[in-house]
């Protein structure tokens, strides 16, 4: 059908389309992007791979956008697709040297791997959240690239697939680590982030929002913020020890007691104010963020 997305089955598939022989191996290679010969216009639609992507860019040409703003970054980065997500051709491979790492869940399925690699969060960030590594850590995930490469080249034997996966969790542990330093070292556009943040759940409390449209949700505040929600809640975690739920749940708790102190309206009025389809949820809300009920938190500005 026009207009649809490419839908890649193998790796053998995405091999052939990039003009590159089998590979080595049926469920894991590495394709060098400088030796890959493509037409852009059979991919101008998206494609979806049915196996894991891990692509190492070693050169950036120009400005990569990251969340609202746009980064020069000349050291290379790394960025993470899961099976069925739509990756657009033209932003992985377009403008920079490098190579990609691609592994069929069916080589790590037997292993510790094929429940542990659900826990990497990165694997959910869009393409213009990618890892920016510093020329160190390029060099050690350049390693790593290597060593997968040895060992597909020259060591097929009844030990190859042990050491593969030993190697891709020692690539999605370094991964892990430096999406940790980039949280900590890029913390002037995080805050920027979370001012924005703050500023979007003021305005939608302070207006009929939540009346209309309900409590707003990690998904709704992401997509305005245009960041994947895991990497928003992942942002947000390094910050304050919060994810974005319990963030928006503090929004809302500070404005229910402002709705309280004022002594305007009942608590079951709040409770639709702010969103809650049933005043007991609210109650249950408030209660486990203040250890106190909103009856009870009332009260205290009633006794004087």
């Amino acid at each position: 059908m026009k207009n649809q997305p490419r839908i890649f089955n193998s790796i053998s598939e995405l091999h052939k389309a990039m003009g590159q022989p089998k590979p080595m191996h049926p469920l894991i290679s590495i394709l060098n992007y400088g030796e890959a010969v493509f037409d852009p216009k059979d991919f101008e639609n998206g494609i979806i791979l049915d196996f894991y992507k891990i692509s190492f860019k070693t050169n950036f040409t120009g400005k990569l956008r990251y969340g609202h703003g746009f980064y020069d970054f000349e050291e290379g980065g790394i960025s993470f697709v899961s099976p069925g997500q739509v990756l657009k051709m033209q932003d992985e491979e377009a403008d920079y040297s490098g190579m990609s790492l691609n592994i069929h869940p069916d080589f790590f399925r037997p292993y510790a791997l094929n429940e542990a690699i659900k826990k990497y969060g990165f694997f959910s960030y869009s393409a213009s959240e990618a890892l920016y590594l510093s020329e160190k850590e390029k060099e050690t995930i350049l390693g790593v690239f290597n060593n997968i490469q040895d060992e597909l080249n020259e060591r097929i034997d009844n030990f190859s697939q042990d050491v593969i996966i030993s190697q891709l969790e020692l690539l999605l542990n370094y991964s892990n680590r430096f999406y940790n330093r980039q949280f900590i070292t890029r913390k002037a556009v995080n805050n920027d982030v979370v001012s924005k943040l703050e500023n979007l759940l003021n305005d939608y409390f302070n207006t009929d929002k939540p009346l209309e449209n309900g409590l707003p949700t990690v998904q709704y505040v992401a997509d305005e913020l245009q960041l994947s929600s895991r990497y928003l809640s992942d942002l947000l975690r390094s910050i304050s020890g919060q994810n974005t739920q319990q963030f928006i749940h503090d929004k809302l708790i500070e404005k229910a007691k402002e709705y309280i102190a004022k002594g305007t309206f009942s608590v079951s009025e709040i409770a639709y104010k702010l969103g809650f389809e049933h005043p007991q949820s609210f109650n249950k809300l408030f209660k486990k963020k203040t250890n106190i009920s909103p009856i009870a938190f009332k009260e205290l500005f009633t006794k004087n």
